[in-house]
């Protein structure tokens, strides 16, 4: 390297350092910001004495974007890892400090916000695009009247897909089985530390149905909401998702390949508010269908295993899954319940009264996803627009080959590139 290389990377680290503490100290006033931290004991321990005023962590981010842009752009040096890591620091400061505008009071509209904090702004969708699909599923679950059945669509469709809950005392076999084969399809194509791990936990009373907590050092502990019924799609999407090849994976790599590997200290932590998320839950989405890349594939397994092991009735299988194809086609849905929300134009009940309409919910089920809504935020658009934005950029690159994939998805896993990066 030379000596304008190694000065440059220098003054990244010293960024990517300051960065760092930072995160941890907007932690203090932002509990849900900091999702993950596995640096040195002593800089968390510095931020709980600290504890930073927001408008110095503001002026310090400020700060750090104008140091940052002063150092020498490494495209010419052909080294695209490191122009990835500059424009990963530009983009996640700038959102950090726009969390930090966030909590001082200032109002951004939706797309404001998520292009602020996430790098993207999601698609917007009229009522008659979900009026459309929603018409093929009142086909698929006609109605016998209110005092058979129930009239709307959300309730034919509870009494409807009642047949296909994973039951309470066989949700952990169902889960483990789940999670055993999706880790064995992502160690056939990813190599992974030799000493990852995770654990399986059951917990009530959260907004949302399942959350990774990436300890550091290889590894997580998954936590699974049963508040309400899980459904038998739930087990691989969930560990899928969760664990292999989503978040757990991420995260592992991360910490392998650019924290070990590379010394890249920021990503020793992990904003939950920031352009990183879309990749994580992008990744952590499609990862569903890396891991079983064709349907076939995938009902084969959960007519094999787990329909059984739930003791659901494997002749069904196909007849549910069409019907969730076409509710998987509501998905933005809750993004544009989010939108209005969030901009204003409806209130908490309209919004849960609007999910019942247009995602089909069940009013239990619409009430905690607004309550998702109102503490995340604009963060849903993470899940949906950022699945279709890494589907994209991996089959761009990869076609239809299956190995393509696999190798496409384990690079995008062990970079820094971020949405906007996802061309």
């Amino acid at each position: 390297m030379s000596t304008g290389g190694a000065q440059a990377a220098d003054a990244m680290n010293s960024v990517a350092e300051r960065y760092a503490h930072l995160v941890l100290a907007l932690g203090q006033h932002n509990p849900d910001y900091v999702d993950a931290f596995y640096g040195p004991t002593e800089w968390k321990t510095q931020a709980e004495k600290e504890k930073k005023s927001l408008d110095a962590i503001g002026a310090e981010a400020a700060e750090l974007i104008l140091t940052l842009a002063k150092i020498p752009d490494a495209t010419a040096a052909g080294d695209e890892m490191l122009q990835l890591r500059r424009e990963y620091l530009q983009k996640q400061i700038s959102a950090l400090a726009a969390r930090v505008r966030m909590l001082k009071g200032e109002k951004l509209k939706f797309d404001d916000e998520s292009r602020a904090l996430y790098d993207a702004v999601a698609p917007a969708f009229p009522d008659s695009h979900f009026d459309r699909i929603i018409a093929q599923l009142e086909a698929k679950i006609p109605g016998k009247g209110p005092s058979r059945t129930g009239g709307s669509l959300w309730e034919r469709y509870e009494m409807w897909r009642k047949p296909f809950v994973i039951p309470k005392e066989k949700l952990d076999t169902v889960f483990q089985l789940a999670i055993k084969e999706c880790r064995a399809r992502t160690l056939a194509h990813v190599a992974l530390p030799p000493n990852e791990s995770f654990a399986v936990e059951y917990v009530t009373n959260k907004p949302w149905g399942g959350y990774n907590w990436y300890k550091g050092n290889f590894h997580s502990v998954i936590q699974v909401n049963t508040d309400l019924p899980i459904f038998i799609d739930r087990a691989v999407d969930l560990a899928a998702h969760e664990g292999y090849p989503g978040h757990h994976v991420y995260n592992s790599l991360l910490e392998k390949n650019l924290v070990r590997d590379r010394g890249w200290v920021e990503f020793s932590v992990y904003a939950l508010f920031s352009p990183q998320s879309l990749i994580a839950e992008g990744t952590a989405n499609f990862g569903r269908d890396v891991a079983f890349p064709t349907k076939t594939e995938r009902m084969k397994f959960e007519k094999e295993v787990l329909f059984p092991a739930a003791g659901i009735d494997v002749s069904r299988a196909d007849e549910y899954y069409a019907v969730q194809d076409l509710f998987n086609e509501l998905d933005y849905a809750v993004n544009e319940a989010a939108r209005r929300l969030i901009n204003g134009e409806i209130d908490e009940n309209a919004a849960v009264q609007w999910l019942q309409k247009y995602a089909v919910m069940e009013p239990a089920r619409a009430e905690k996803r607004v309550k998702f809504i109102q503490r995340y935020r604009s963060y849903v658009i993470n899940y949906n627009l950022g699945e279709d934005m890494v589907r994209r950029y991996i089959e761009k690159r990869s076609g239809a080959d299956a190995e393509n994939r696999w190798s496409e998805f384990g690079k995008l896993l062990s970079s820094p590139r971020l949405p906007s990066g996802l061309q």
